[in-house]
């Protein structure tokens, strides 16, 4: 006798493979997510600067390294201190197309300006390093050290001398304020559109001084233009090769070293707009990871000076709420603080 079998219609078969599957844990796997147009990196800052040049050197490597399928774009949104691109990306909710380079400003801009944002409005992806800070004078005027430059200060006229800084109520502003307390010294601030501005002008002998950050000096100080009298950090810094004829950054003492207490390192991480996934926030995460993998990375670090740290999940998050509690303790402190 012929035995006749009925055939299951196709999508009933696969609905049943799928569910033998899912009993042996065999369930298939779904691809992670991944990015489907250009990656816009987001910059609250102008063309030419520290955090400017950090995101086209990680634009170069993702290009180079082939880390992501598709393209980025850097998008240098500078404009009320960086407050223009904090709150486009904030304005920017569950778009994964938005990486947003980070810094202090998170910080000081609601604290000084009242700007109606917090960190916490974003999706923090990861830290990479945090940049330095230095105290540095015109090289002609010969100070040696920190102590020598200091004892200048004090025997003036209060305000006789100026120091140059990038804004107002930023964190070169916070740095002098607080070097001023820790040295019983009173500046006269300048504020500056730029770190590059504000060494110009410090080699034009228009400043006596400013706390710039190493990849915002390293030019005149490789001229011999201006002297590095100490760096506002617990620890030294690592790198040992040459920068000047004589001298390399690890050769730069602390200013605690010199006497005066004052420590400032300033983030440089990446964010998400809110509502984006946590696979999207992975997704970033982990492209980053590669990137300061790379020599390409090292090396930006070493010739930049970057303290170099990788963070991400919640040891960032932590880092972020100690920072920020930091930074409101240091502008309350030095009168810089919104007076709501």
């Amino acid at each position: 006798m012929k035995h006749l079998t009925r055939r299951l219609p196709r999508k009933t078969y696969l609905l049943s493979s799928l569910a033998v599957l899912a009993c042996f844990g065999m369930a298939p796997v779904h691809a992670a997510w991944e990015p489907t147009r250009t990656v816009e990196i987001i910059v609250p800052a102008g063309a030419g600067g520290a955090s400017d040049q950090m995101a086209r050197t990680i634009q170069s490597i993702i290009l180079k390294h082939k880390l992501m399928k598709q393209s980025t774009l850097v998008l240098n949104k500078g404009g009320a201190s960086g407050a223009e691109g904090i709150m486009d990306t904030k304005a920017s909710k569950g778009d994964p197309h938005k990486l947003m380079v980070a810094f202090s400003a998170i910080y000081t801009l609601p604290i000084a300006v009242d700007l109606p944002f917090n960190w916490t409005d974003l999706n923090p992806v990861a830290m990479i390093a945090q940049d330095e800070f230095l105290l540095w004078t015109n090289a002609e005027d010969g100070y040696k050290t920190a102590a020598d430059y200091l004892k200048a200060v004090k025997a003036a006229p209060a305000g006789s001398f100026k120091m140059g800084g990038t804004g107002a109520k930023r964190e070169d502003q916070i740095i002098t304020v607080a070097l001023e307390k820790a040295a019983g010294v009173k500046f006269t601030y300048v504020p500056y559109k730029s770190g590059g501005e504000a060494a110009t002008q410090l080699v034009g002998k228009h400043t006596q001084s400013n706390v710039n950050n190493p990849s915002e000096n390293i030019a005149q100080w490789r001229a011999g233009q201006i002297s590095a009298l100490c760096v506002f950090s617990d620890e030294r810094m690592v790198y040992k090769e040459k920068v000047t004829k004589d001298l390399s950054w690890s050769d730069i003492p602390t200013c605690k070293e010199a006497g005066y207490d004052v420590q400032y390192q300033m983030l440089r991480g990446f964010f998400l707009p809110s509502d984006t996934t946590p696979e999207q926030v992975t997704y970033y995460a982990d492209l980053l990871k590669k990137v300061v993998e790379t020599q390409e990375w090292k090396d930006y670090l070493a010739k930049q000076a970057l303290n170099g740290q990788y963070l991400t999940g919640n040891d960032y998050v932590e880092f972020l709420k100690k920072d920020e509690a930091k930074h409101k303790a240091l502008m309350q402190e030095a009168g810089l603080a919104s007076k709501k």
